[in-house]
């Protein structure tokens, strides 16, 4: 079975006003199209999980506890973690967390929580 971790920035923490998210997304919105990701990648045959992270220094080795607890094929990493310039240093960090605890798993980049499944299936 394919495992896929979906990881974003825990809704609640997000500023939304930042001109870099798309517009009128919110923290419902966010926990919405989660539900729906990882329903669709159950219906794929996939077991996902989500690993959401505050964004201050306990982010990557949080995403690094998880991508030690098991073997995932695809990491996936929200687009509310890598659109905003505010968040690169955070983005940079958690690729390379990626790339050193995961070496054989895909990093993959989604546009919105929905298309996750989709974003996942072009490298699984």
């Amino acid at each position: 079975m394919k495992r896929v971790l979906l990881v974003g920035l825990d809704p609640e923490t997000v500023d939304f006003s930042d001109p870099a998210l798309p517009p009128g997304m919110n923290a419902e919105k966010i926990h919405a199209g989660v539900r729906i990701a990882l329903a669709d990648m159950a219906k794929r045959g996939w077991q996902a999980e989500n690993c959401f992270i505050i964004p201050d220094e306990t982010a990557v080795s949080v995403v690094e506890r998880r991508l030690a607890e098991a073997r995932y094929d695809c990491v996936v990493i929200g687009a509310g973690v890598r659109l905003p310039p505010s968040r690169l240093v955070l983005f940079e960090a958690l690729v390379n967390a990626i790339h050193r605890a995961a070496p054989s798993a895909a990093i993959a980049f989604n546009t919105r929580p929905e298309d996750t499944g989709t974003t996942a299936a072009r490298w699984i």
